[in-house]
């Protein structure tokens, strides 16, 4: 927050940022309403998915592919696209908002926001499974959530 002519205000990311809405973006028509909804979309389809996707696969599919196999087994199976894009695309692309719904626009405030999406999606996920599947353990969910908040709250942020 930063005062301006004695009251607090949240600074405003310039338009190039992703995500940014001008201060008429809902109140000069439908077209304005649509463009600002339909910005997530530009998101995911931007540099972050680009990014992150590869370093997640690498993450599972190399880097920890072996702890994950020791520990749930046979529960792994081969990766299925659709599922896959679908997550990504509704991961990333709510990411932004996320952050800027709660963030001040600072890198360290997008750091912790972008790391508590991760945390919370990934524990989600984790913590489902570990109630649900006798073959989930909890040092996956503990390794998993972890890299969910690192692997978010360190991705570029579109602009």
């Amino acid at each position: 927050m930063r005062r301006q002519n004695g009251v607090n205000t949240r600074r405003l990311r310039p338009p190039s940022h992703c995500n940014f809405a001008g201060p008429d973006t809902y109140t000069d028509g439908g077209a304005r309403a649509l463009e600002a909804a339909c910005e997530p979309v530009r998101c995911a389809l931007s540099g972050d998915l680009i990014v992150m996707v590869p370093i997640d696969f690498l993450f599972l599919g190399v880097v920890a592919k072996g702890f994950f196999a020791s520990q749930v087994g046979d529960m792994l199976g081969e990766i299925r696209p659709a599922p896959a894009i679908l997550f990504y695309l509704l991961y990333v692309g709510r990411d932004p908002d996320f952050c800027q719904r709660f963030g001040d626009g600072h890198w360290r405030s997008t750091l912790l926001y972008g790391a508590l999406f991760g945390f919370f999606c990934y524990a989600t996920f984790e913590l489902t499974s570990l109630s649900l599947l006798k073959h989930w353990t909890w040092p996956v969910v503990i390794v998993d959530v972890a890299w969910g908040s690192v692997v978010t709250a360190l991705r570029p942020r579109s602009g």
